[in-house]
């Protein structure tokens, strides 16, 4: 009788511990998918161009950008020279302001063509796009480097799988948000066909507003 309370003891010892890394990982996860930042918006912007099938395969991006990512946050940890992410800011920057130029001509297109206007494209150009913007994101870097890079070190130590559990959580639940958001935008845009143009032309803008946002802002801290 005693050896069974020590197991279940132990099980729930450990499931406590393993929840709390799985319940902080969805968290981040659902921070990281639920705010509009420059994946997002790309992503936004793609669907209302491409539809959320030719979009789909985009919100698996942060699996290609995130390796490199994390191997060079946690080889430096609490290291990470802060001109790098200045840097990485202002390419950022540009590369968006140019995904703004490509949303503002397919809302020029709309107004213009057809009006069930929908631009080709394949999923390998959509996985591309979204992994250089989240390469040249420093919310990964940063979230590496202060949030999940330390956490996840603290659990892999413990053991494997509150390391895993963290991931695990994290990507799950980014993964399903960011596809139910690209499904509703693309269902919004069948339904109302004319909102599509409107769509297109505020993705464009925010788009815009970010670029030059993260280029002035890089630009700002190496120059002063």
């Amino acid at each position: 009788m005693l050896f069974f309370v020590k197991v279940i003891i132990r099980v729930m010892t450990e499931s406590s511990v393993f929840l709390d890394y799985l319940v902080p990982g969805i968290t981040f996860g659902l921070a990281a998918a639920a705010q509009p930042g420059p994946l997002m918006l790309y992503l936004i912007s793609r669907t209302l161009r491409a539809g959320w099938k030719r979009t789909l395969a985009g919100i698996f991006a942060p699996l290609v950008s995130d390796g490199p990512i994390a191997v060079i946050c946690l080889l430096v940890l609490g290291a990470l020279p802060p001109d790098l992410l200045h840097y990485i800011r202002i390419a950022g920057g540009l590369f968006i302001l140019w995904l703004a130029f490509g949303a503002a001509k397919a809302w020029k297109k709309r107004k213009t063509g057809n009006p069930e206007f929908t631009e080709p494209g394949s999923q390998g150009k959509t996985i591309l796009d979204a992994t250089v913007v989240n390469i040249l994101n420093p919310g990964p870097w940063i979230g590496w480097s202060l949030i999940v890079g330390p956490m996840f070190i603290e659990g892999w130590r413990q053991a494997p799988g509150y390391g895993i559990s963290l991931l695990s959580g994290f990507y799950g639940t980014m993964f399903l948000i960011s596809g139910l958001i690209i499904y509703s935008v693309d269902k919004a845009r069948e339904r109302v066909p004319r909102l599509q143009r409107l769509f297109l032309g505020l993705s464009a803008l925010f788009l815009a507003g970010i670029g030059i946002y993260q280029l002035a802002r890089g630009l700002f801290n190496v120059l002063r």
